[in-house]
């Protein structure tokens, strides 16, 4: 069946910015430098410089990210790391791996993302970090999670891959750019993320020089210098073409931004007085950048059959997440317990995501929410 309203319209968009794209790929082609080139420090250079935060560091994708992250932190067999239970699964996958133990705490059912008032009962002697998720574009509740952070001697590792460019404000006033509060940040520049490459990348943040160092090393195979090897590391990098392409793009990323805002309000108008739609909740602490723009239905509404309904009408859309993380096989011999996340839960049952991006205008959510607002009508649902 054909698809004629995507998730995401990278090809319209990229269209906007072909000729700097060209411009800036040919560069680096007529440089052949592809790994280790210039276009990578002048873009690590550059988001440092939008986001607020000493160091960034290119890496190979998101997860790769989290896993050096946490490679840097020195953690030890058995250590514990606190992950949201509703989120997709790259963090806890990297936590096993490492011989970590992840311990998932549900999430705030109006944000989606982790409860801070669940997380210190989770804590015990073993843990040693936290990695909170700020899902869908929006923060998490950053100050309550510094503080048990500190409280309890732990380290931060934001999982930014979401919510790239959100500003979250303390109460004191202070502004702060998601991935450049805790600790260590990562994000991904999957193709799909409001700041996308053309294939795969990532990065990593912080503001401890020390940090920076150990990061560089861990990612580049545990190099002091080449052929010095002074710890265990990986191969993950950032490669010049994917640099290149994301400087331009790091140009357009605020009116990005201010695009999907302008969808996300449209949808709004739509749904906000629909007693069988809720629309995305919005902090008071937190910008939105729309990575996703996810309703929750009531439970009189089939959603697989609104899904084939909208389908069927050309429409894509997308569940984020179906199963909560202790329910996939993989995780589910981790000591947590389906009954200990009823709001993660919920969600899986409840959440469907439209699709919302920088191309999208008005003739498009006009068919997008119409045909939504009849696929209720075709349940006896008006």
């Amino acid at each position: 069946m054909d698809v004629k309203i995507q998730m995401v319209d990278l090809k319209s968009q990229h269209a906007k910015i072909k000729s700097e794209l060209g411009n800036a790929i040919q560069d680096v082609i007529e440089s052949s430098i592809f790994v280790k080139g210039k276009e990578v420090a002048y873009f690590e250079n550059e988001l440092s410089n939008y986001l607020g935060v000493k160091h960034i560091i290119g890496c190979g994708n998101g997860t790769d990210a989290i896993q050096i992250a946490l490679l840097a932190l020195g953690l030890k067999y058995g250590d514990e790391v606190i992950v949201p239970a509703f989120t997709y699964p790259s963090a806890i996958e990297v936590i096993i791996l490492l011989g970590l133990s992840p311990i998932m705490v549900d999430i705030d059912i109006q944000s989606y993302n982790i409860d801070v008032r669940k997380i210190e009962s989770k804590i015990t002697s073993r843990t040693k970090a936290i990695i909170p998720v700020h899902l869908f574009g929006q923060s998490s509740e950053m100050e309550a999670i510094v503080q048990i952070a500190i409280k309890y001697n732990l380290f931060i590792i934001e999982d930014n891959a979401q919510s790239l460019g959100t500003v979250y404000t303390f109460s004191n006033g202070d502004k702060k750019r998601t991935g450049a509060i805790g600790h260590i940040g990562t994000t991904s520049f999957f193709p799909s993320k409001n700041l996308g490459c053309m294939g795969d990348g990532g990065a990593i943040m912080t503001n401890d020089d020390e940090l920076a160092r150990k990061i560089r090393k861990i990612a580049n195979h545990g190099q002091k210098e080449l052929y010095v090897h002074e710890m265990i590391g990986v191969n993950s990098r950032l490669d010049s073409l994917q640099a290149a392409i994301l400087r331009v793009k790091l140009k357009h990323l605020d009116s990005y931004e201010a695009k999907r805002n302008e969808a996300a309000k449209h949808y709004d108008s739509y749904f906000e007085n629909n007693e069988y739609v809720k629309i995305p909740f919005r902090n008071r602490y937190s910008t939105h950048v729309f990575h996703q723009y996810t309703i929750s239905l009531s439970k009189k509404v089939d959603r697989n059959k609104l899904r084939s309904y909208l389908l069927e009408r050309g429409i894509q859309t997308m569940i984020y997440y179906p199963i909560v993380a202790c329910n996939q096989l993989a995780y589910s011999s981790k000591n947590n317990n389906i009954l200990d996340f009823p709001m993660s839960e919920l969600a899986t049952q409840s959440v469907l995501s439209l699709p919302i991006h920088t191309e999208m205008n008005e003739t498009l959510l006009k068919e997008i929410c119409g045909n939504l607002i009849g696929g209720l009508r075709s349940q006896g649902l008006s």
